[in-house]
Parts: C-alpha cells; structure tokens; sequence
C-alpha cells in the first residue's frame, strides 16, 4: 500500500521482547518501545496491539524461542536423564552467557512482577512458568522416576533454573552458576543411584 511505512515483523518483534526483557515490563513505556522498534506510537497501537497485547506476543516469543531448545536438550532424557537435565540448564547457562542478550530471563522477570500485571498477562506469565516444569517432570518420568519423584525434582529443577536468570541479573559469575547447577545435577544422580 502507497505511503505506507513497511518493517520486518521478526525484527519489531525481537526489538520489543529485548525491551521488556531488559527493562521489565513496568518499566517499559509506549515511547521505550518505539525507541527500540523504530515505529511511532500509531504504528505500534495499529500493527502490533496496546502495551498488554504486544508484551503477550513477546513472551509468546521468548517462551517458544527457548522452549524449542529445552525440548532438545530435554530429548535424550529416556536413556540419559542425567545428560538432558544438564542440557536443559545448558541452554539456560548459555543464554546468559550470550553478550548480545540482556542478563536474566524474560519469563523469570515477568513471575516477579505478577503483582502489577494485569490479571490476563500475569496468568500467561504462570502458563509459560510452568511450562518449564511440565517439560522437567515428562524428561524426569521417561528417565524412570516415579510421578511422585519426577513432580519434586521437576519443581526443583525448575525453581533452579529460574534462580540462575536471578543471580546473573545480580553479577553472579559463570562458574558460580555452574556450581549451583552441578549441586541440583548431583542430587539427581544420587536419587537416580537409589532407584536402581
């Protein structure tokens, strides 16, 4: 259409979710995301939504962006539990050892800020938590363990997990983060060890 300006969806897209992942999404105004999309006010009300309606899209984004690598990580599981559950915290380690990302985690930020959410982005904010402990608790069943075992380690793993994106925001170093990993991996293998 004549006149009208055209962009890159992915890239807006991409743009917006670095923003609130950086900033959070109380901190995030109107004009932060059209300084980081390069779009006006109208265009983002008219392409992408209001503040609420682009921030679900977002983490619609980041959700299955990083869920595709925890499935893979997590795929191995079956005859290598431990090896996928390394894996899964691999691909959290690498995120944030990634300069070009912010530190953190956009899913992990957003659990924190449920309390000044709306009520329908704080509920999807809880839906893509858990998502991380159901992809935990299915790896953890077909390695063997029982529902019961498999729903205390996912939770577990999952809370980990989500402490890592914590501790990089506050400057944890890589290898303090890896040795938190390896203490959750440890007691793993040593209730894997019990079961056999």
């Amino acid at each position: 259409m004549a006149g009208k300006k055209q962009f890159d969806m992915d890239t807006v897209l991409d743009a917006a979710m670095i923003q609130f992942w950086r900033a959070g999404y109380a901190d995030t105004s109107v004009d932060d995301l059209s300084r980081a999309t390069g779009l006006n006010r109208s265009s983002i009300y008219s392409s992408l939504g209001d503040k609420d309606t682009l921030f679900l899209r977002c983490l619609d984004r980041y959700t299955a962006r990083y869920g595709d690598r925890y499935e893979a990580a997590l795929s191995c599981a079956a005859s290598e539990p431990l090896a996928a559950v390394r894996a899964f915290f691999g691909v959290t380690l690498e995120r944030i050892a990634d300069p070009e990302l912010p530190d953190g985690c956009l899913i992990a930020q957003s659990a924190m800020a449920i309390p000044v959410l709306s009520p329908a982005v704080a509920q999807h904010a809880r839906e893509a938590l858990g998502l991380q402990r159901q992809r935990l608790r299915a790896a953890l069943e077909a390695g063997g363990m029982t529902d019961q075992e498999a729903e205390v380690f996912a939770v577990h793993a999952a809370a980990v997990n989500q402490s890592l994106a914590v501790m990089s925001r506050a400057g944890a170093s890589q290898a303090e983060l890896l040795a938190v990993v390896e203490v959750t991996v440890g007691a793993l293998s040593q209730a894997l060890r019990t079961r056999t």
